[in-house]
């Protein structure tokens, strides 16, 4: 399973952290570590093209 579709579903609310954990294998401190970090597709196309350059 794709871990962006799983962090998505995470905060969204559709599963809860353990179960974010369980299904990409780590351990719960180290999902909220990923989920607290700003996603491509969560920034503006303009921030983005800005960080690559």
């Amino acid at each position: 399973m794709d871990k962006r579709k799983v962090i998505t579903a995470y905060r969204r609310g559709f599963i809860t952290i353990q179960e974010c954990a369980q299904i990409l294998g780590l351990d719960p401190k180290q999902v909220i570590s990923l989920v607290t970090e700003p996603m491509k597709e969560d920034l503006p196309d303009h921030l983005i093209k800005q960080s690559i350059h």
